[in-house]
C-alpha cells in the first residue's frame, strides 16, 4: 500500500474522538487488574486509535470496496468458481427457526431443521444417483477424505488390507492426492492421452490388487467429459477397487447425467459452489458425500433417518467411520443449498448445466485465435488456454493475470492443471450475461495484442490497483499480516 493511502486510512486518530456508544453501566465497576491476570494484559493496546463513528464507518466501507467478489465483479476462476449467492438463500438462512437453533437441542425440538436436512439428502441422492448421503463434511476436500476413509473401512471390513493405493489422474485437483495421503493411502498417477482424457492403457497398467480406488472428476479439470467412463469403471471394479467422483464439476452435467449411473461408488459435492453457498475467504463450505448401498454401513454417524413421521439421528452404527465434524454439518450452508434447489426445480437445474456449457464454449471460441487452445474440442463448464505464444514474447501467464486486474476482473485460474504449459483455466458459470462474457473476452484479446505490440505494459501490471505488483516470493515467505506504523 502506498504511503499516502496509509496516512489517509490509518492515521485518523485524534484524542477525545469516540467511535462507539455504550449503554449506561448496570453492574458495579471493577478494576481490570482484578479481572485479568497481569500477564495477560497488553500495554501496547493502550494506544488504540481514537476516531469518530462516521470516520470508522467510512474506513471499513472503503476497505470493503477493495475486495472482489461475486456481487462486485466477474469471477472466472476455473474448476471451483464462485457462483452468485441468491439473496433469497440469505433470507431463508436467517429465519429465526433456523438461525436461532442450538445443535445440542433435543431432536424433538428441531424436527423442522431435521426434515430440511433429510429432504436435502433425498434431493442430492436423486441428483447424484447415489443410495444415501451424509451432510457432515465441512467442505470439498473434507468430503474427499471422508469418502476415502469409508473406502478404507470397506476394504478392511472385507479383510482386504493390501489395497493401499489410490489412483489419481495427472489433471486432478490438487486436493485429491492430498486427501488420499491424509487418509493413509499411497497415490499413483495415471496419465492423460493426447485428447486430454484418462489414458485407458495406462489405467490398465496401474490398476491391480493393491488398488483401493480411482479418484476422478467428470468432466475433468480440463473441462472435457471422460467419454470412456463406463469402461474405466469396469476396469477399476474388475480389479476390486472403488470409483470416487470429485463433485467440483457437477454443474457441468447436473440433471443431464448422474455419477451413480456412470459407475461411481462415492461422490462428494461442493454445496458452496454448485448450489450457491457463499465461498469467500476460505469458507464456509459444505461437502456432502453420497455412497452406493454397500458403503452405507460406513457413513459418518449419526446418520439422519426417518422413522414413521419423526426424524431421528441414528448413532447405532457399529461399522461407521465415526463423526467427522462437530454436530451435523454446516447447517446454514445446507439451508442455502436446499433453498436454491427448491427455488430452481428440475427444469431450472437442467438450465444451469445448459448455460454453463454454452457460456464456456462461447468464450473458448472467441479466444482461440488470440491464445493457444490445447484441446480443440467441445468443452463443458470450463476450458483451458495456453499462454505459450505470449511466453515467446516475454509475457508470462502470470503477467496476463496481473494485467486483467487493470480491467476490473478477477484473474482466472493460472498454471493449473499442471499438464498444460502456461495454463489459463476459465469458468464463466451459467449466471453471467453475454455482455459480461464479451467484455472479458475483449480484455483478454487486448492483452494478447499488448503482448505483441507493447509487452512492458503487461509485464509491469497491474497499474490501477491500490497495491501494485508484489514481490511474490517475499509475500509468501514473510507476509505482513498487521498494520505497521511508518
Amino acid at each position: 500500500m502506498h504511503k499516502d493511502d496509509q496516512a489517509l486510512i490509518f492515521e485518523l486518530s485524534n484524542p477525545g474522538r469516540i467511535g462507539y456508544s455504550l449503554p449506561e453501566m448496570d453492574v458495579p465497576e471493577a478494576d481490570i487488574n482484578e479481572l485479568i491476570p497481569e500477564g495477560f494484559l497488553r500495554e501496547e493496546l493502550a494506544e488504540l486509535p481514537e476516531v469518530s463513528e462516521l470516520d470508522i464507518m467510512r474506513h471499513y466501507t472503503a476497505l470493503s470496496t477493495r475486495n472482489h467478489g461475486v456481487d462486485s465483479g466477474f469471477y472466472p476462476l476455473g474448476s471451483c468458481t464462485m457462483k452468485y449467492n441468491p439473496k433469497i438463500n440469505e433470507n431463508v438462512a436467517r429465519y429465526a427457526g433456523f438461525a436461532h437453533l442450538h445443535p445440542l437441542q433435543d431432536e424433538s425440538s428441531v424436527q423442522g431443521a431435521l426434515e430440511l436436512m433429510y429432504d436435502l439428502q433425498e434431493h442430492l441422492i436423486e441428483i447424484t444417483g447415489m443410495d444415501q448421503v451424509t451432510l457432515q463434511p465441512a467442505a470439498g476436500a473434507h468430503g474427499e477424505w471422508t469418502a476415502l476413509m469409508m473406502v478404507r473401512a470397506f476394504h478392511e471390513a472385507n479383510g482386504d488390507f493390501k489395497r493401499t493405493k489410490v489412483i489419481v489422474p495427472d489433471s486432478a485437483h490438487g486436493t485429491n492426492p492430498a486427501s488420499a495421503t491424509v487418509a493413509g493411502f499411497e497415490t499413483i498417477t495415471v496419465k492423460s492421452d493426447e485428447n486430454g482424457l484418462v489414458d485407458l492403457e495406462d489405467l490398465r497398467r496401474v490398476v491391480g490388487e493393491d488398488t483401493a480406488a480411482l479418484m476422478l472428476t467428470n468432466p475433468n479439470t480440463l473441462g472435457l467429459f471422460e467419454e470412456n467412463i463406463l469402461e474405466m469403471a469396469e476396469i477399476v471394479h474388475g480389479a476390486g477397487g472403488k470409483l470416487y467422483y470429485d463433485g467440483a464439476n457437477l454443474n457441468a452435467v447436473m440433471s443431464k447425467a448422474r455419477p451413480g449411473d456412470m459407475g461411481f461408488d462415492l461422490v462428494h459435492l461442493n454445496l458452496h459452489k454448485t448450489f450457491t453457498g457463499p465461498h469467500g475467504g476460505g469458507g464456509p463450505g459444505s461437502g456432502p458425500v453420497g455412497v452406493k448401498s454397500d458403503l452405507i454401513p460406513y457413513l459418518p454417524k449419526p446418520v439422519l433417518v426417518k422413522q414413521g413421521d419423526q426424524y431421528v439421528l441414528d448413532y447405532d452404527r457399529p461399522q461407521s467411520i465415526g463423526r467427522v465434524k462437530p454436530y451435523y454439518g454446516n447447517f446454514g450452508i445446507n439451508v442455502r443449498a436446499y433453498t436454491y434447489i427448491r427455488s430452481m426445480g428440475p427444469d431450472g437445474l437442467k438450465a444451469v448445466t445448459e448455460y454453463a456449457v454454452l457460456n464456456a464454449n462461447y468464450m473458448m471460441r472467441r479466444l482461440q485465435s488470440s491464445y493457444d487452445l490445447p484441446f480443440d474440442k467441445h468443452c463443458k463448464h470450463e476450458f483451458v488456454l495456453s499462454g505459450k505464444r505470449q511466453k515467446k514474447l516475454g509475457v508470462r501467464t502470470l503477467d496476463i493475470a496481473k494485467r486483467l486486474l487493470d480491467f476490473g476482473y478477477h484473474p482466472p485460474t493460472i498454471y493449473f492443471p499442471l499438464n498444460v504449459e502456461e495454463c489459463i483455466m476459465i469458468e464463466p458459470t451459467e449466471t453471467e450475461s453475454k455482455e459480461t462474457l464479451d467484455a472479458f473476452c475483449d480484455a483478454m484479446i487486448q492483452i494478447a495484442k499488448e503482448a505483441e505490440e507493447n509487452p512492458e505494459i503487461v509485464q509491469e501490471a497491474p497499474h490501477s490497483t491500490v497495491i501494485g505488483r508484489l514481490d511474490e516470493t517475499m509475500a509468501a515467505r514473510k507476509p505482513i499480516l498487521r498494520y505497521q506504523k511508518q
